[in-house]
């Protein structure tokens, strides 16, 4: 379940809406209009999410050993293989 950031949106406030507060929600749970303890209007604040692992790494000996192949572009129309099994070239000119 993520973990939705809120705050105070209006002059009035307690010690738990001053500062941002977490609450943890289900997506389909409607966001919080109103601060828990003081009942005085919140608002839900947008924050970066935490990512659990980094991304795969796209390293040329990476992607080989999980059977990808990787091209580059050398020219228009023209890419050269890089990493995997397949042709050294494709090409769309005739």
């Amino acid at each position: 379940m993520p973990i939705y950031e809120y705050h105070a949106a209006s002059e009035k406030n307690c010690d738990h809406c001053e500062t941002v507060f977490e609450v943890m929600q289900k997506l389909t749970d409607n966001q919080l209009r109103f601060c828990p303890h003081c009942h005085n209007p919140v608002q839900r604040k947008i924050s970066r999410p935490n990512l659990a692992s980094p991304a795969p790494s796209l390293k040329e000996d990476n992607l080989e050993k999980h059977g990808f192949t990787q091209f580059r572009k050398v020219e228009k129309g023209v890419y050269e293989k890089t990493a995997g099994k397949g042709p050294d070239f494709i090409t769309d000119k005739q």
